[in-house]
């Protein structure tokens, strides 16, 4: 057999085998980490840590990045796993029961897909897609091969942030109206940088895989790939699309907007990025909107308590001494969410949550960030081992149903961005008379790496 033949038939085998796993109470998981750059590495050392899981299988396209890898392993637990430069082949393996996916944003959906196919549950990291065809696609697979497709938007497994949204679809601060994301990350220059060849150890066809075919480039590899559109989405869809779920859930995860627009630019610098480094975006949800605000630049913090405010000609007012609100220390929010209600308004961090109500701004929940608990992606993981054994998807906390609306809201973005006009959206998803828009909901896609 070829190898490409090969591969099919025990991708077939193992999807059969697959649907057949009922793991017992105490049994591990065995699961094969794809993507071993930075992010990888903190899958890597979450998973190793978790009593229910097992790795088994290290796969990146860069051998440094794997051998890396298998020395953290070796180190945190004495043992070694099975390296894959392709990751076919480490779904092709019986031994690998799930798939924790840490590639860059391009290649989220087609790992997630052949995955899945596979017959291997998934967590894979945020965003879920790389544009909305994508998205959609993931969905059908999941509900196909009735697999777990947990997405990496670990908030949703925070505790102090799930109490507070419960609060705020309670009506905490009444019937929200505006739901805000803030992603204000510092973020630096990336300067110019010549093509240069391919580093040895490194299979960079594979590296691009969706993506068109382009010499090696330094600032194209490692981090900076979040900023190119082949393979990234700019800050809205890498540290943005967290806030963006955020907002959503605040909104009781309000689907497809009626219409979307964003502005902003490249500022400041004059580099090789292709995406915009301050953007503002703005969804219309039929008398509810969301605002996201994406500013790498030098900027200030949202999310203070405003002083009291008065009653315009009472003469009795009270002085704002008297009226101010008892509150903790503010937020000072960088990145994070805010969400205006009928009856008050709401500031959320990693720090924390607070809520204010009433014209005297009343502090009336406080919650605050449990450091004990370290990085929620454990809890997240935990979340999506479970459902594994469950087998009930509805058990995750972030889904792909949930997830790629987050996605997609980012995608929405950059496309209004990048045509320059607002956009009007109808069932499909598509755009209202836009040729131009429309084609941005999927890609021109290499082979063989098509979804």
């Amino acid at each position: 057999m070829s190898n490409s033949t090969t591969r099919r038939f025990f991708m077939g085998a193992a999807t059969a085998a697959s649907a057949m796993q009922v793991w017992g109470a105490n049994e591990r998981i065995n699961v094969a980490i794809v993507g071993l750059g930075g992010r990888g590495g903190n899958h890597l050392s979450t998973v190793s840590s978790l009593p229910e899981a097992r790795v088994v299988g290290l796969c990146d396209v860069n051998q440094a990045a794997r051998e890396r890898a298998q020395a953290t392993l070796l180190k945190n637990t004495g043992a070694k796993a099975t390296e894959f430069e392709d990751m076919r082949d480490a779904f092709a393996d019986a031994n690998v029961e799930a798939v924790s996916v840490a590639t860059p944003n391009h290649w989220h959906a087609l790992t997630a897909i052949w995955a899945m196919r596979a017959g291997k549950d998934v967590y894979g990291e945020k965003p879920a897609s790389h544009n909305i065809h994508e998205g959609l696609k993931m969905v059908q697979v999941a509900r196909d091969t009735k697999r777990m497709l947990q997405i990496g938007s670990q908030h949703r497994s925070t505790p102090f942030k799930m109490r507070a949204i419960e609060a705020l679809q309670g009506g905490l601060i009444g019937k929200i109206h505006q739901s805000r994301g803030l992603c204000y990350k510092r973020r630096q220059s990336i300067g110019k940088k010549l093509n240069t060849p391919t580093p040895p150890g490194l299979n960079w066809d594979m590296f691009l895989g969706p993506a068109p075919l382009r010499p090696f480039n330094e600032l194209r590899f490692a981090y900076n790939w979040h900023w190119f559109w082949d393979t990234g989405n700019g800050d809205i869809g890498n540290q943005g699309v967290h806030q963006m779920g955020v907002a959503r859930w605040g909104m009781s995860e309000p689907e497809w907007p009626k219409t979307v627009y964003a502005h902003g630019g490249k500022f400041a610098y004059d580099d090789d990025q292709e995406t915009p480094n301050t953007l503002t975006a703005a969804y219309d949800f039929n008398g509810r909107e969301m605002v996201f605000e994406v500013r790498g630049l030098l900027t200030g913090t949202e999310g203070s308590a405003p002083p009291a405010r008065l009653r315009r000609g009472a003469a009795d007012a009270p002085s704002p001494e008297a009226t101010a609100p008892k509150t903790s220390a503010p937020l000072n929010i960088m990145v994070g969410n805010l969400f205006y209600g009928s009856e008050g308004w709401a500031a959320m961090s990693d720090r924390g949550f607070q809520a204010f109500k009433g014209e005297s701004n009343e502090l009336v929940m406080e919650e605050s960030s449990d450091r004990s608990i370290g990085d929620p992606t454990g809890l997240h993981m935990q979340n999506f081992l479970a459902a594994c054994r469950s087998r009930k998807y509805r058990d995750l906390h972030d889904e792909i149903e949930i997830a790629n609306l987050s996605a997609a809201m980012c995608h929405l973005a950059n496309i209004s961005y990048r045509v320059g006009r607002m956009l009007t959206l109808e069932a499909g998803p598509k755009f209202v008379n836009d040729p131009e828009a429309n084609k941005l909901l999927t890609r021109d896609y290499r082979e063989p790496y098509v979804v």
